[in-house]
């Protein structure tokens, strides 16, 4: 088994989540990275960290299947034998954006089970395997992070889905936080604002225009890394008394100016 910190990081193979699990490698943790489909993005990733000196394993999980989920966590647990950081990462846009008197059903299920329902069971199924590993005496101040989106309170009205999932983020953090105080493992929610990724690819254009109208006092797009660093402060214990708090990776767009 490895004596290194291990972190499993959802949605791992490309954008948000490859900066955290590269962050996260690069600074010595074991790095279980998750993918639902893009078996190739995961393994540049893979690749990426062991070449840098660290250790990663790629591990398919679809996180609306409750069967994937149980799967992804007995690998972790398989390879490394512990699981110190959950970064419950893994999303997805609408695959239509429609307006809110359109929405499908099909399509708010879709992204409420990846977006909402899978973290909930995942961090459920996770913090009972830290638990006993506390118990057992294995880990040390494991914590969990969860990636939201100012999509948990900016309305979008061609994406409804989307910012209900993201709404919904805010509480399991809080919830999560709250019940699982008393052993020690701190909850935290990452906030990114407007950040350069595959998802964010089609509206790029819109985006830059609003960025250079003053839309975030930090006026540029933030950047993949931007994300993993305030992740890491956290998996390197820089906050241990904060525990249910949300930090605001969005270059200001939170603040509401005159």
């Amino acid at each position: 088994m490895d004596s290194r910190r291990v972190a499993l990081v959802t949605g791992a193979g490309r954008g948000i989540g490859r900066g955290i699990a590269l962050a996260l490698g690069a600074h010595g943790w074991a790095v279980v990275v998750n993918y639902r489909g893009n078996a190739d993005a995961a393994d540049e990733t893979v690749q990426s960290i062991t070449r840098a000196g660290g250790r990663a394993q790629a591990v398919q999980a679809d996180l609306a299947a409750a069967a994937d989920r149980s799967r992804l966590v007995d690998a972790t647990l398989e390879v490394f034998g512990r699981v110190d950081l959950l970064v419950n990462n893994a999303g997805m846009a609408p695959r239509v954006r429609r307006d809110i008197l359109e929405t499908t059903e099909a399509s708010y299920d879709e992204v409420m089970a990846v977006n909402l329902k899978g973290p909930f069971f995942l961090t459920q199924r996770v913090a009972q395997a830290m638990i006993a590993l506390l118990e057992a005496g294995s880990v040390e101040a494991p914590k969990i992070v969860n990636i939201g989106s100012v999509s948990a309170y900016a309305s979008s009205l061609n994406r409804a889905e989307y910012c209900i999932s993201k709404a919904g983020m805010g509480m399991l953090t809080a919830l999560f936080a709250d019940r699982l105080a008393e052993y020690g493992i701190n909850v935290y929610e990452v906030r990114p604002g407007i950040i350069d990724t595959d998802m964010t690819s089609a509206v790029k254009e819109k985006y830059n225009r609003l960025i250079a109208d003053g839309l975030t006092p930090i006026a540029r797009w933030g950047q993949p890394n931007d994300v993993a660093r305030a992740v890491l402060a956290i998996a390197e214990g820089y906050l241990p008394f904060s525990t249910g708090e949300v930090i605001n990776v969005d270059g200001g767009f939170h603040l509401r100016r005159l």
